[in-house]
Formats: C-alpha cells, structure tokens, sequence
C-alpha cells in the first residue's frame, strides 16, 4: 500500500513539475468563443516600453496632454492588445489593433483632459494582453493647476 501511495505522490509531483513553464491563457475566437491555449513563457510576447511613466508636468485645468507610450515586442510570439483601460475616463488609451511582430516597434497613444481636476495626478492605463502576466500598467502623472 505504501508503494502504491508513493507511487501516485511520485506521478502527481513529476506531471506538475512539467507543467511548471507554461501557462494557461484564455483567450476568444471571432465569434466570441472562450479558448484556452498552453504560452510558453520563455516564447511568449513581452512589452518593453521605452517609457512607463510619463511626467506631463504642470498644466492649467482644461488643457488636454498627449503622450505616446512607445513600446517593443521583445517575445517570440506576435503580441496582441485585449484592451486598454484608464482609471478614470478623462483618460482615454488607443492601443493598436493589429499583433506586433516580435521585435516590432508599437505604440499607445494615451490622452488625458484635466476639465474638472486639480492637484497632483496619476492616471494609471491597464493593458491586458497575451503576455505573462496578462496585463501590464503605465502611469501619466503631473500637477493640474487652477484656472
């Protein structure tokens, strides 16, 4: 009985150790149906941004800021934006539509409208993407003074 129990205990520690660099994305079809599909994560697609914090300074309140957070696809794997949200919406991301290549050049032009803030800010944009792990942030951070 004993070898038995060791035996299963043996099976379940190796299948898992196997298993250890790859994991599960979940990801949709055309049609909307959920897949779920095995990354390697040495292989799988991964930003590296030329600037993750952007400091637009001071600005006075009403005045819209810019800012192109430019990036590279350093994975193996063509890598493709789900989403981008901000934290509020006076910040609005526009990611790309199409897969970045590996080793592609990209960018996600972020804007933010200070109608209505004051004070310091940091207006946090959430990527969700097939990399791992599935989403990444970049900050766009400044003073807004009054009129």
């Amino acid at each position: 009985m004993k070898k038995l129990v060791f035996s299963l205990l043996t099976i379940v520690v190796l299948a898992s150790c196997n298993n250890s660099k790859s994991t599960q994305n979940a990801t949709s079809d055309s049609l909307g149906n959920s897949q779920t599909s095995s990354v390697d994560s040495l292989s799988a697609p991964k930003f590296k941004f030329e600037k993750e914090v952007y400091d637009f300074g001071k600005i006075t309140e009403g005045e819209k800021v810019s800012f192109d957070y430019e990036f590279t696809n350093v994975g193996k794997t063509p890598l493709i934006i789900k989403e981008a949200v901000a934290t509020c919406g006076c910040t609005v991301p526009e990611p790309p539509k199409d897969p970045i290549a590996p080793g592609a050049r990209s960018r996600i032009k972020v804007v933010f409208s200070s109608a209505g803030k004051e004070g310091l800010q940091d207006k946090v944009v959430t990527i969700t993407a097939n990399t791992i792990p599935a989403q990444t942030q970049v900050h766009l951070i400044g003073e807004v003074t009054k009129k």
